[in-house]
């Protein structure tokens, strides 16, 4: 187990809000839990460490978001299509270049939040339909961010918050849908925890925080009306994005 005081204040601090962010909005803080966890160790067991609590995370999320609350019609696209997404994000990484497709996807999320800002606009519950389309091209972009930057939520946030689905069905749909995509990354992940023990520990010794977290989270998420949380949640996928695109223009510039 670590020693370090410091790792646990920034490891407990950064799983909290991890957490709290996942049953809260059902996502979008996870991209920052490897940059903050690379304070206080190496880069990969920072990404080690993420993966193993995400998926953690995962499991007790659904259990304040069960199927009730999962959009079935909307997840019957998104997930072919996240599997699809991260098969091209392996296929791509090994052959081509994958940091400017993941610029021009950050990059379009960030005019996409910028938009709803500007215009200042809250979709109605429902005002949108299904859109097969929209929703198999979501899913899998999600699947090739998820895979190449560990950054799969801006895709499909900006499908389903412009679906204008109730607050508990847009969390809850983003759960179910990421607890497949991070089960998914979990045996490469952990396979090679096998050979960085210390990454295993580590996780093991930021668990406990996790259900804290989940726990605070879903108390925001039951206080938070519904404008109050889709405002939050656009926040989030603005800074989600916003993050994105930068790690990948200055991948590029390197």
């Amino acid at each position: 187990m670590p020693s370090e005081p410091l790792f646990y204040l920034v490891g407990w601090a950064t799983t909290l809000v991890i957490a709290i962010g996942k049953s809260a909005f059902g996502g979008g803080l996870a991209i920052l839990g490897i940059p903050l966890l690379a304070i206080v160790t190496e880069p990969l067991d920072a990404a080690i460490m993420v993966a193993m609590l995400v998926s953690l995370m995962d499991m007790m999320a659904l259990r304040s978001f069960g199927a009730s609350t999962w959009s079935k019609p909307d997840l019957a696209w998104l997930l072919p299509g996240l599997v699809v997404g991260i098969g091209i994000g392996y296929l791509v990484f090994v052959r081509i270049d994958p940091r400017i497709v993941t610029l021009v996807i950050g990059l379009t999320t960030l005019a996409f939040t910028a938009q709803w800002f500007l215009k200042g606009r809250l979709a109605a519950p429902g005002s949108r339909p299904v859109s097969g389309k929209l929703a198999l091209l979501a899913g899998t972009a999600s699947g090739f961010t998820t895979f190449v930057a560990h950054a799969g939520g801006p895709p499909v946030a900006m499908y389903l918050l412009g679906r204008g689905l109730p607050k508990s069905t847009l969390v809850g749909t983003t759960i179910a849908l990421f607890t497949l995509g991070n089960w998914l990354k979990l045996p490469p992940y952990f396979a090679l925890g096998l050979k960085h023990t210390e990454a295993l520990w580590g996780a093991l010794a930021l668990a406990p925080a996790v259900p804290v977290g989940i726990w605070l989270g879903h108390v925001v998420h039951r206080k938070l009306d519904q404008k109050t949380l889709f405002i939050w949640c656009y926040g989030l996928l603005a800074v989600a994005a916003a993050k994105l695109s930068v790690d990948a223009a200055l991948a590029l510039l390197r």
